[in-house]
């Protein structure tokens, strides 16, 4: 059972909530309450509770102090708040301390359970990664070095081994070497230590049911497994990768030998080795084979892409224009498969075009990065640098062209982009089932800063959008049109609502911009 700590200044909430919820329900137990934020902390101090739930406005030690406070001492702890509407921006600050919860004022036994349910899932997924990582120190700190690692090493990289030696390895296996086997070679990506290569070998251990050795070699992982048919092994090896990533927070490229008998293993260790060389272009699978390193050189052509063609939605801040334009960038330099240095130089080129874009001040701080593409490993690391420059210039740009909306509104519209081509968008669903507000209030707040009833400026951004789709695509279709921006099956509404917006049918409209 986890603890909980309820704090709330006002004697008749706080009774009320601790005879309200049934605690054992949710795997918990309240184990004390304190009716201010000085009197919680010291609890917090003595009893280390596991959740506290408390209201934000107190005196003394308001809650958001009281969590900023409990985040230095005892980081583990979570806080469910308990907050007005007029404090929403105010319990949003906790959000830095890990704070994910706060439920708005009055509440009830349901959404503080919900609440319970997420944070004791937390918990204990949290205990249950440290369990696991813990466990692996423990094996890693009790292993000997074993006989059958220093063999896999010998095969790969000793030259002087002899058929005698074959023989004994034979008998002390007792497996017949002259069967097909595969060599996976790990490279782990960051900055890593002995105890993740040995993690990562056991994680391969566990997940691959064929495996016949496996060892460490300098910092790769190296693993012989027995090749066998229908085995998807691809499958396997990203369960491998998806599980390490998930408790050390690395990623891991692997690279796949062909299949061969043992008496090869030098040559197949060497192969995996070059595979490794091509990690530049690796995509996001992680995994590379032989095939992938083969491409001719008349499969890749000259590089072609517009430096402008992603500058522009960067410089409109339109950041769904500006991504799709970065991954086009990214597709034609994988396409073209330059030379590395090249390939740096198209990267580098792109990156001073948008720092461009920047204030003078930032431009000369944004150009002292430059060498830290020069220096960067793959293509995948590169696009992640620009992405995020992509992203930081693009939002600025966004908050200079637009309204400063309230952040409710902000959000509001955002959920109305995101929620175009939904039929059920509705001022209620929003309120109810994504920000769990009141939607009169909401209602009022997005006419307050918009000057437009939620309806009307759905509408109105239904209509506009169907204008830039009939700029981008003639020949779509009417009924492609309403099931796309949030009319179902019903083309005939939207042609009437079209009209009453644009004074003509969309047919008499795109005849008229043809």
């Amino acid at each position: 059972m986890y603890k909980v700590l309820l704090v709330d200044d006002e004697r008749i909430i706080l009774d009320g909530i601790s005879r309200m919820v049934d605690w054992s329900a949710y795997q918990t137990e309240l184990a004390g309450t304190a009716q201010n934020g000085i009197q919680a902390y010291e609890k917090i101090v003595s009893d280390s509770p596991d959740i506290v739930v408390c209201d934000i406005r107190m005196p003394g030690l308001d809650g958001l102090e009281l969590v900023a406070k409990t985040y230095a001492s005892h980081p583990h702890i979570k806080f469910v708040l308990l907050s007005g509407f007029g404090e929403f921006e105010y319990a949003n600050r906790a959000m830095q301390y890990g704070v994910k919860h706060y439920l708005l004022k009055p509440t009830d036994e349901s959404k503080i359970g919900e609440a319970l349910q997420e944070v004791t899932f937390d918990l204990a997924d949290h205990r249950r990664k440290e369990a696991f990582i813990q466990d692996m120190k423990h094996r890693f700190e009790k292993v000997l070095p074993h006989v059958k690692e220093q063999v896999l090493k010998e095969f790969v990289t000793n030259k002087t081994y002899g058929h005698h030696d074959l023989e004994e390895y034979r008998r002390l296996f007792q497996y017949d070497f002259d069967r097909p086997v595969q060599l996976l070679l790990f490279q782990l990506e960051g900055e890593a230590d002995y105890e993740h290569l040995f993690a990562v070998k056991n994680i391969a251990e566990d997940l691959l049911d064929t495996t016949l050795l496996s060892t460490t070699i300098g910092p790769h992982v190296l693993v012989l497994i027995e090749e066998r048919p229908g085995l998807r092994l691809h499958d396997r090896i990203q369960d491998i990768r998806c599980t390490f990533k998930q408790y050390y927070k690395l990623d891991v490229t692997v690279a796949i030998s062909d299949p061969g008998p043992v008496t090869l293993a030098r040559k197949l260790y060497r192969d995996t080795l070059q595979c490794l060389n091509y990690r530049f272009y690796l995509d996001e699978s992680g995994i590379i084979t032989t095939n992938d390193t083969l491409q001719s050189e008349d499969d890749s052509g000259a590089f072609s892409f517009d430096e402008q063609r992603l500058c522009m939605p960067v410089r409109s801040g339109h950041h769904q224009e500006a991504r799709q334009a970065l991954n086009e960038f990214i597709h034609e330099l994988k396409r073209a498969q330059l030379s590395i240095e090249m390939t740096k130089s198209h990267a580098i080129s792109q990156y001073v075009s948008l720092i461009r874009l920047t204030d003078p001040e930032e431009m000369a701080e944004r150009y002292e990065r430059i060498p830290v593409i020069a220096e960067m490993t793959t293509l995948q690391s590169i696009q992640a640098f620009l992405e995020e420059t992509v992203i930081e210039i693009t939002q600025r740009n966004y908050e200079r062209n637009t309204m400063k909306y309230n952040a409710i509104v902000r959000r509001m519209i955002e959920i109305i982009e995101e929620q175009l081509g939904n039929s059920e968008l509705t001022l209620n669903l929003v309120a109810c089932s994504m920000l769990y507000m009141n939607a009169d209030y909401l209602g009022k707040l997005f006419k307050k800063e918009t000057g437009e009833k939620f309806s009307n400026y759905v509408m109105k951004l239904r209509i506009k959008r169907a204008t830039e789709l009939m700029a981008k695509d003639p020949d779509i279709k009417i009924f492609e049109m309403a099931e796309q921006l949030g009319f179902g099956d019903n083309p005939q509404y939207f042609s009437q609502v079209f009209k009453k917006q644009m004074g003509c049918t969309p047919s008499e409209y795109m005849k008229k911009e043809g």
